[in-house]
């Protein structure tokens, strides 16, 4: 029974100690500002915990600013997905409150390589394979391309470029040109029909108006 009341006082002694040491240990107004460490933006909705005081969490708003009440020395952790957890230690200061400007790495994870395929077995692969159409090669694509099928095709649906209409109007200009100076029958009225015809009505008409006036 004495064994007992003994453990009892150790542990209240103990107790007492305990929190006669926390109650001497200074108050501080813990604020700040929650940063990316390499492109220094805000980083929104980070998890604050203070270690030293029976895991105490708040959270930072959307513009990374937190505060709250906290002890000198206590160690404060910073954890957000996607980031690196960062550990603040609050020193002793001569106010009552502390603002510090928190800054957290991004951690990046590289994932394995996944190579995804359109089939969903074996068997429906080898099935895809074996029902493969190879393509032609460059050399037999040419070939087909420039064949006198393919050639006259394009030409029936291919119309005529502004260069091309030119040079077909001048080329059939110089050929009614061609055409006036080598047909004699307009060049030369003695050899063309209808000249003598004209001229002999002419004569005629000319010999009855001659009679008339005698």
């Amino acid at each position: 029974m004495r064994m007992i009341r003994n453990i009892l006082i150790v542990l209240f002694t103990v107790g007492t100690i305990t929190m006669s040491f926390a109650q001497q240990k200074k108050l501080v107004q813990f604020s700040g500002v929650i940063h990316n460490a390499d492109t220094n933006v805000v980083v929104p909705y980070v998890s604050v915990t203070n270690l030293s005081y029976k895991n105490h969490t708040v959270n930072a708003n959307h513009q990374g600013y937190f505060s709250f009440v906290a002890h000198e020395g206590d160690t404060i952790l910073f954890t957000s997905v996607g980031y690196l957890s960062a550990r603040v230690i609050i020193p002793k200061v001569s106010e009552d409150k502390y603002t510090a400007m928190v800054n957290m790495k991004a951690e990046l994870k590289e994932l394995p390589m996944v190579t995804p395929y359109p089939w969903a077995s074996i068997d429906e692969f080898n099935m895809a394979f074996m029902s493969l159409e190879i393509a032609d090669d460059d050399i037999v694509v040419a070939k087909k391309n420039l064949s006198p099928e393919s050639l006259a095709a394009l030409a029936a649906v291919t119309p005529r470029s502004a260069q091309e209409i030119q040079s077909y109007s001048a080329t059939q200009n110089h050929i009614g040109l061609t055409n006036k100076a080598v047909n004699q029958r307009m060049a030369n009225p003695l050899l063309s029909p209808f000249a003598w015809g004209n001229f002999i009505r002419q004569i005629s008409e000319g010999n009855k108006s001659r009679q008339r006036n005698r």
